[in-house]
Order: C-alpha cells, then structure tokens, then sequence
C-alpha cells in the first residue's frame, strides 16, 4: 500500500506532518504489544478500531474499544471475501492477514488515518511474534495436560487405594487450573443418586461419606443436580450460572465468586460429575480451562472405573479365596465323613454277603465279630437275642476277657434289657451308668465290675427289638463316643435283617422239607386240573374268536386274520387278498315284523350260504347284526373275488324260510382288494365299508368294487361338513324369495323364502349342492333356524301391505318338544307379525307322528301360524290324510304341472281336478307349483286353480329385488 502524496498548496504544513511521521516512527520502533502499534496509528482518529487476532476468526481482540456484533461480522466477512479475491467495503481495511489463522482489519468509518503502511507492517511484525508466543504456549500446555493424562492413567493402573488415587488426581487438576477447592460425585441411575467419592473445600467443611448415597432429590435445582439432568457443563459467577440452567438454581453449600462444573459422560450418559470452584474475588474460570477440565473428566471417569473394577475384582478374589478355603474345609471333612462312610458301607455289604453263605451260626457271627472289629474296638462283643415272648435272652455268640457265664437268662434288668426295653442305642460311662442305678434302671448285680464303658445298639425287627450287639471296654485308654454308637447302630440295622434271614432260611428248609410231599400230592390233582383248564381254555378261546348265534369266526378273529395277511404282504408284495364286507338288504324289516327268533333264524341260514361259497383257507365271519365278511386268501386279479360276490349273489336267490314264511332275501356287498399298500386292518374295513354303502346307494343286491374314486368323494363330504360349519361361524347363508301369485291377474299374494349358500369361492349355491350332507351331519336344524330369522328379518318389508311369508320346515325340526314355542318366539323377538307366516311340510312330516302334528299345527293356527303342504300327490294317501290335519294350503308337486308344458294330460287333468275338487271342499287354499310357461297358467286358471308358482311369474331373488332396490 502507498501513501497519498502532499498538492504544493499545502508544502508548509507538509514539514509538520514530516515531523510527526517521524516520531511516530520511532515509537513504532518501541511498540512491543498490537495495541501499542494501533494505539500509535488511531492518535488522530479514535473512531477508528482494529481487529487482530492469531486463530482468526477465534479470540478476536479489539483496540480501543470493545466492538459491536455488526463490527465483529464485518471484519469477519471482508477477511473472507478478501481471500476469495474480492474486494471488501471501504470503510473496512485489511491490515494484515497470513491466509491462515493472523488477521488484523481497520474499521474505519471517518477515513484511513496516517502512518497506515507503517503500523501495518509493525503489526504484521508483532502478531507473527504473539502468534509464535502462543502457540509455544500452546504447546507447553498441551505437553502439560499430556503428563496429566499419563499420570491420570499410571494411577489407575497402580496399587494406590482409592483414597489415595482419589488425592493423587486433586493435585493433578490443580496442576492445570486453579482447584483448590474441588469434588468428584459418580451418579448412580438405577438409584438416581450420587456418590461424593472425593470432596475438598476451604470454606465447605461439611463430612461425605464416599460409600453414602445422597438422592438426587435431596439436592434438587443445585449445581450438580443441573450437571446431571441437563447433561453440559457450566461455569461462572452465581448470576452466570443462573442464566446457563434450565430452570431455577437453589444453591446447596457455600456460595462460591466462580465455579465450574463438568458431567462426566460415557456412551451418551451422565456417570458422574467434576467441578472446580473459587472463594478469590479476581479468580476466573475460562472457556479454555472448562474445555479443559470437560477432556480431563473423561479420563477421570476412566481412572475410576478401572479402580473401581480393580477394587471390584480384588474383592471378589478375596471372597472368593475365603469361599474357596471353606469349601476346602468342608471338602476334607466331607472326604473324612466319606472314608467312614465307605468303611461302613463295606462292613454292612459284607455283613450282607454272609446271609447268602451256607455257614454254621457260629462262623456267621464270628464273621460278624472280625467286621465290627475293623470299625471299633471290638475286644469285647457280644450278641443277644430275645426269645420269641421276650421272656429270655440268649447270648448265641459272645468274646470277652472277663465274663465267662453266657448261658440264656430269664429277663431281668441289666443294660441289654433296658435297650431291649427302649429300642434305643445306648452308651454307658461311670456317670451314666449311677444315674440308670439311682433311677432302678438296671440292678446293681447285673453290672460288670471291671467295666468302664458299654455300648450296645438294639437289632430291631418288624415288631420291635430282637436283640442287641454290645461292645464293652475295661481299659481307661480305649473309650466309645457318638461316633461310634452311631456306626454301631447302623452295623445293628444290617445284623437284624441278616439275623432274621439266617431264622427265615431255616425257617425255609424245615418248609420246604414239609412241602416237598405236599408238592408230590399236589401235583397229581394239578396235572388233572391242566388237562380240564386247557379244554375250558380251548372253549373260551372258541367263544371269544367266534359268533355265539352263527358259529361262525367274529370281528376279532377276522382282525387277526388281516393283521396276519398284512405282515404276509410285506414280506411278499406280489401277493393280494381279498375282503367281501357283506350286508343283508332290509334285515331289519324281517326283524320289526318277524320277531328276533325269525331274524336269527334268517342270519343262520345266511351264515350257511355263504360258507358254502369259499373254501379253505378263506374265512367266513360275522361281524355284528347282519353284516357278514368273507376273506380270500389268494387273489391273482380282481375278477377272481368278482367271481365270488356273484357265487354268493347267487346263493341267496333261493327263498328260505323262517317264522313259518318264505322270504327273499338278498344281499349288498362292498369289495376291498388288499395289497402292499394297506398298512392297517381299519383302513381295509374302511374301504370295504364305503364300497358296501355304494352298492346300497345303488339299489342293493349287488356288490362294488373300492377305488380311490369312493375315497376322494368322502373325502369331498368331510370338506363340505366342515365348510358349512365354517359357513354358519362366517354367516354366510342368505334367504331368496320366490313369489306366489294369484292366477286370475298374476297378483303376489306371497313369497316362499328359499335357503342359498353364498360361497367365498363357488359363489350362490342352491340347497341341493349340500342338503344332503347338512341333514346327515346334523346341522341342518342350526341351518334352518338361521335361515328362519334371516328370512323373517327380511321378508317384513315384503309383507308390509299384506301377503305372507312360507318357510320350509324340515322334519327333524317337528320332531322337537319346543318347536311350535321356539317359533312363536323368534317372531315375537323380530316382531314378526304371525298372521303373515305359512310353514311348508311334507306329507312324510304329517305322518311321522300324525297325532303329535295335528297337536302342534293346531297350536300353531292358534297363535295365526298357518300351515301348507308341500310337494302334494308325491306321498303315501295324500288324499286320506289332508283332512286329519289342520291345513291353509296345498301346494301341487310341479311333476303333475310339467306335462302342460306343450298340451293337455288327462292323467294330469284327472289328478288336479281332484285335488282341486278337494280343496275347494275342505276350504283350503290350492298353489300350483313349476308353471315356466303360458299354457301352463291357462291350463291351471281354466281348471279352476286359484295359485301358482314358477319361473313364470319370477325366479327366486334376493329381496332387495323384490323392493325395487336392484
């Protein structure tokens, strides 16, 4: 930059203003501080300010007068633009700037003052110097804090205490900062508390315990608890600090002139907290100082972690070593335990092996004497037992230094039948022995002189002591305790068993002696015995393989028979057998009308036909009633048991006789060819059962092969049971109205509701598709009472100005108590108008129970309920029974109405006319049915019919059509 040259006009004062440069020149010499150079450059214009800083645009200083934020901007912005190579504002000159982090700006508003290129360049000078000074300082503290953070982590790793650790970083924190007064607090947030582990204040006294937790609400809106909630540091006077809070500050403890305070934070939460703080009017905190205290607080936290899980850790061993070293204690005494256990345990084996040994008494308790040895001292031993009625006690074995006298002895009191008394082991010293004495226990003659202690155990035995093992000492040096009465009992146990086995066995030979001859009695009788149960056991099997009526094999043995040809076709698969499942056609009219003699006498004689069809090895069974089975043994191809089915069709031709009558019977049969395919006996008589059904089905007096065909359509009927279930769960069953007119000018009078099944896949379906499946399953009442209120909720608005509704009753349903009641009742709950509704039944309805249904159609007309009989003409007497019952309407079967079609019937015409005739007699309504054309109504309306109804007049249809709604 060059300064402005002087114009001539003003040379004279050009010499003062030389002068002047001058000595600011020189004083710029002498200028050791930016501001010093500035202050030299601004003498004449204090409305001037410089900015400078050395981390520009960071620690910006300003000379001579703080600037606004709009200054500060400014400079700011025309550093940026002047590197980007723009030009900034006028009032803005660029003094100095490195590119970097060393910028200097004269805000100049009144114009650039003189000596501009001079101070420049001292400035430029001096801020290369103070930048350098810094960054030396910067350095020195970075090498500082570097030392602390080693040193931080040397004592975390060490085997200082916590206390001591804990001091150890106070000192280290007050080597970067002032922390005279300084605390650390770890935050538990399960328990939403602190814990001051370290806590040193000039002024604060108070006592913190470090292992004491202090709720945070105890210290609400403090200091601290801000640390904690707010989750940033702060720093500052109280005035300050009040302003950097998220709510209201409640100081807890001396009031400090500057404090700071640091969260310590790990993975996004608050641990704990660091603070600092100062009671010195003039002390300070910086932003430098809580950077750095908020980067030393990280490794804090880390320190105490790791003293506190080396802490952790050091306990645990310790717990651990002191768990382990009384597992030990108990892990040797456990090992002493079981070696006596074991010394035991072998004793009571050997004890027990010795029952088993053919020995004398005396070596078996001898034996028992060496063993006891190895356990106590057993110098001295004896074994008594009690006589059967406890009268006496014999000694059969007995070593002893002193006693010689073991003969038996009557019961008295000495220490062997005071424990036979008791059942209870004892142990007898000095002391022990007076005080049974004083209490007349034992007599005084009963005890041995030279004996010191005695221990004796009872053998017990079902009902009580038997005896009693006894060892006795009569040296001071070998004594008994607990211990050893507590092996002894156990030894007692073992001895008791062996002793009363050793009696039992005895007790054995001498029975067995005496049953040897009893057996060679006793054998002849059960030699003849055997020979009647084999024949007794030869007829059961008989009875129970056979059917009592036909003598014929039963179920059973056909099962085993099937289960035997199974197993044979899986060892050969080339093999077949055949299975005939035979049943007689309409045996249970011969039974209702001939009586049951007269049916068994059909069922023998049937039984006889048939076995007169196979030959061995096939079988011929009964099964239950009047089904029969024949098994074939060996089928090479189908026709073979085809040829059979026929033999037999053929055998019942001939009538028979039984209950003093001929009868022709005849026979349906169902065939199931067996193969390697048949895993199960039920599966073959399932088959063969669903073929026989199939030959029912088909006119009877015949048979029918299975095939796969037969399995799939019961199949498709177990599918369509389930879907009507699901269908009435899912309400998917609607009402279709049909209307009935009257023929003279084709007027509704009325409207049959018919069933249709909405399908999620196959769409409307009328009742046939699954009325059958549905009666046979028994849903069909559930059906229909759905369907009843469906049709009625429906069908008001059809009958709102007159007519009438007729449902379609199925027979099952008048055959409950309730009917008419239930009817009655659904109407009352839907508000069905009664006198609208007509139920259609048919003839075979009428004449289940005849006076059962006059009763209730009778109720019915009663509460307005009228009745219609439908498909008229198709059943047995119709003409003799319309009368009997109370009927408003007759409905004519559409067979008597289809020969209309394209002419005249006179079959037809003969049959209507009487049923009209009928009718118009009884008073009863007449409703033809199936009238699809014109002819058919003109036939019928000249006839004298009254109604009608077909596809003529309208084919069925949801009821919004009938509405006008579609």
């Amino acid at each position: 930059m060059t300064i402005p040259r002087l114009s001539k006009a003003k040379a004279g004062d050009a010499a003062v203003v030389s002068v002047g440069m001058e000595e600011a020149a020189s004083r710029l010499l002498y200028a050791a501080t930016p501001a010093e150079a500035i202050e030299i450059l601004l003498r004449t214009d204090r409305r001037a300010t410089v900015l400078w800083s050395t981390r520009w645009p960071r620690d910006i200083a300003c000379h001579p007068a703080a600037p606004d934020d709009a200054t500060l901007v400014e400079a700011v912005d025309a550093v940026a633009t002047t590197r980007t190579g723009g030009v900034p504002p006028e009032h803005l000159r660029i003094l100095h700037d490195d590119g970097d982090q060393i910028a200097a700006v004269l805000h100049c508003p009144a114009g650039c003052p003189e000596l501009l290129e001079p101070v420049a360049r001292r400035l430029r000078e001096l801020l290369t110097v103070l930048g350098m000074q810094q960054s030396v300082l910067r350095l020195e503290q970075a090498e500082m804090l570097q030392r602390s953070l080693y040193a931080i982590a040397d004592m975390a790793g060490s085997d200082l205490d916590m206390p001591d650790m804990l001091r150890g970083l106070h000192r280290i924190v007050s080597g970067l900062m002032y922390a005279e007064n300084f605390y650390i607090a770890l935050y538990d947030s399960g328990h939403d508390s602190l814990r001051f582990l370290y806590f040193a204040d000039v002024v604060d006294t108070q006592e913190l315990d470090p292992d004491v937790e202090i709720p945070l609400a105890q210290i609400e809106r403090g200091l601290t608890w801000y640390l904690v909630r707010d989750r940033k540091p702060l720093m500052g006077s109280s005035e300050q600090l009040r302003k950097q809070v998220s709510g209201p500050l409640r100081l807890h403890g001396a009031d400090s002139s500057d404090w700071l305070g640091v969260p310590m934070m790990r993975e996004g939460q608050v641990r704990g907290a660091l603070v600092v703080q100062s009671y010195l009017e003039g002390t300070q905190y910086t932003t430098a100082e809580m950077s750095l205290l908020a980067f030393v607080a990280e490794h804090v936290l880390t320190a105490l972690e790791r003293k506190t899980t080396q802490e952790e850790l050091e306990r645990r061993v310790e717990e651990r070593t002191r768990q382990l070293a009384e597992t030990n204690f108990e892990l040797r005494r456990e090992v002493v335990e079981r070696e006596r256990g074991e010394r035991l345990q072998a004793a009571l084996y050997q004890i027990a092996a010795l029952t088993n040994v053919e020995d004398t008494n005396e070596h078996f308790y001898h034996h028992v004497h060496a063993i006891v040895g190895e356990l106590i001292d057993a110098e001295n031993f004896y074994i008594a037992l009690a006589s059967d009625d406890g009268a006496t006690v014999s000694f059969p074995y007995a070593r002893d230094r002193h006693e010689r006298d073991w003969k038996a002895r009557s019961h008295r009191r000495g220490l062997t039948e005071y424990i036979l008394r008791t059942g209870k082991p004892l142990l007898v010293d000095g002391a022990r022995a007076q005080a049974l004495l004083e209490a007349g226990e034992i007599e005084p003659e009963m005890m041995v002189k030279p004996t010191l202690m005695w221990l004796g155990a009872p053998l017990l035995g079902a009902e009580g002591p038997i005896g009693v093992v006894a060892v006795q000492s009569y040296d001071s040096d070998v004594g008994f305790d607990e211990r050893d009465a507590e092996l002894l009992t156990f030894v007692s146990y073992q001895l008791a068993s062996s002793i009363q086995r050793h009696k039992a066995a005895d007790a054995l030979k001498q029975a067995n002696a005496s049953l040897e001859q009893r057996v060679e009695e006793r054998t002849g009788e059960l030699r003849e015995q055997i020979v009647v149960r084999e024949q007794i056991e030869a007829q059961l099997q008989h009875q129970v393989m056979h059917d009592a009526l036909t003598k014929l094999p039963n179920r059973v043995h056909l099962r085993h028979r099937l289960e035997r040809g199974i197993a044979r076709l899986a060892r050969d698969p080339g093999q077949r057998l055949g299975l005939l499942y035979i049943d007689v056609d309409r045996f249970k009219v011969v039974n209702d009308s001939l009586g049951h003699l007269a049916g068994d006498e059909v069922l023998k004689e049937v039984a006889r036909r048939l076995a007169s069809c196979v030959r061995e090895p096939d079988m011929v069974a009964r099964l239950a009633g009047d089904e029969f089975a024949i098994l074939i043994e060996q089928v090479q191809i189908p026709e073979t048991v085809s040829k059979i089915a026929q033999r037999v069709l053929q055998s019942m031709r001939p009538a028979m006789t039984a209950g003093d009558r001929e009868l022709q019977i005849s026979v349906s049969m169902g065939i199931a060819i067996i193969d390697d395919s048949y895993d199960s006996t039920d599966r073959i008589l399932h088959d063969a059962d669903l073929a026989l059904y199939r030959a029912k089905d088909a006119g009877r007096n015949r048979f029918v092969l299975f095939d796969h065909a037969m399995q799939r359509t019961a199949i498709g009927v177990l599918d369509l049971e389930q879907s009507l279930r699901e269908a009435l769960l899912n309400d998917e069953f609607t009402p279709y109205f049909q209307p009935l007119v009257r023929l003279a000018d084709e007027t509704v009078v009325g409207y049959e509701a018919l069933l249709r099944w909405q399908h999620p896949q196959r769409g409307i379906l009328a009742p046939g598709e699954f009325l059958q499946v549905a009666e046979d399953s028994g849903l069909i009442q559930a059906i229909d009472w759905r369907m009843f209120r469906l049709a009625l909720e429906c069908g008001q608005g059809l009958v709102r100005e007159g007519g009438y509704i007729t449902l379609n009753v199925s027979p099952r349903l008048f055959q409950q108590e309730d009917f008419d009641t239930r009817m009655l009742e659904l109407t009352t709950e839907i508000g069905f108008d009664p006198m609208h509704l007509r139920l259609e039944v048919t003839e075979g309805t009428l004449l289940g129970d005849p006076e059962a249904m006059v009763a209730v159609l009778q109720r019915l007309r009663e509460a307005k309920i009228e009745a219609a009989l439908d498909d008229f003409g198709t059943g047995h007497s119709s003409l003799g029974h319309v009368q009997r019952f109370p009927l408003k309407m007759i409905k004519i079967d559409r067979s008597f109405i289809a020969p209309f079609e394209t002419g005249t019937s006179p079959r037809s015409s003969a049959v209507i006319g009487a049923i009209l005739a009928l009718g118009h007699a009884l008073g009863v309504e007449i409703v033809a049915e199936g009238i699809e054309t014109p002819h058919q109504r003109e036939v019928l309306a000249t006839m004298g019919c009254d109604y009608g109804q077909g596809y003529l007049f309208g084919r069925p249809q949801p009821v919004d059509h009938w509405l006008g709604k579609q």
